[in-house]
């Protein structure tokens, strides 16, 4: 009875410690400071100069759905240009720089030049140059270098949340943990009744570095629901882009109301 009783006491003394020191969590996840996690988030960060990729669109906003094939091309937080292109026919061109936004469309003949609003109605948030940027190349939309942020484990995913929300945005991102890179970010706008979610599927290895392979997009506002998949079919980088932009002649420009 007595090696039995040492025993157990063994056993329970044996297990307290490991608990004491083990710093996993029961999916396996390493546990982690919020301020390492974001510090791997950006060492782990895509480095580019330039970028051209080829990809495929499916957009849907409830009222039309078009799935268009696309060339990005980006020149790092300087430019980023877009062409739509259906069975081989041009149907749009963007071009997008940190101080406006500017595109046509050849179904309407319609263009826009001017400031980001009308790209964060059609999103349902408020955007700029670096989110825009950020989000296609699967960076976190804020800074959260700015901010103090609380870490979690979800799933197979580091939970990152703000110690102090900003007055106008709810904030959440999960980053993966082997990876660093984001898994999935939202941002929600209560007042505004707006909410984006951005979750990447997959990654891929572009040269040595991971970069997304497909994005999938969910904007809500009120009662309007927009989606957009993003698939990465090619993807080089550093080599030399041009962005070859000019609003056709007799085109109606479009107004925000």
């Amino acid at each position: 009875m007595n090696r039995v009783f040492y025993l157990l006491c063994f056993s329970l003394i044996l297990f307290n410690s490991c608990k004491g020191t083990k710093a996993v969590t029961a999916s396996g996840i390493k546990k982690m400071s919020a301020e390492k996690i974001i510090a791997n988030h950006y060492n782990r960060s895509f480095n580019f100069e330039t970028l051209n990729a080829k990809i495929k669109v499916r957009y849907d906003d409830g009222k039309q759905s078009f799935s268009p094939s696309v060339t990005l091309r980006m020149q790092k937080d300087k430019t980023i240009w877009v062409s739509a292109k259906l069975l081989g026919i041009t149907l749009a061109k963007a071009i997008i720089t940190p101080e406006k936004v500017s595109y046509y469309e050849k179904i309407n003949n319609t263009y826009f030049d001017g400031n980001f609003e009308l790209l964060s109605d059609w999103l349902g948030t408020e955007l700029d140059y670096d989110k825009v940027q950020h989000l296609l190349v699967g960076q976190a939309l804020f800074n959260l270098r700015d901010d103090k942020y609380k870490s979690s484990v979800a799933g197979q995913n580091y939970q990152l949340q703000p110690k102090k929300e900003l007055e106008l945005f709810e904030r959440l991102f999960l980053i993966n943990p082997n990876s660093f890179k984001i898994s999935a970010q939202q941002l929600k706008q209560p007042l505004e009744n707006r909410n984006l979610s951005v979750n990447y599927q997959s990654y891929q290895k572009v040269g040595n570095q991971d970069f997304p392979k497909e994005i999938f997009i969910e904007a809500l506002q009120e009662n309007k629901k927009t989606t957009i998949n993003i698939e990465y079919r090619t993807v080089d980088y550093n080599a030399r882009v041009s962005f070859p932009f000019k609003i056709p002649s007799g085109y109606q420009e479009v107004t925000i109301q």
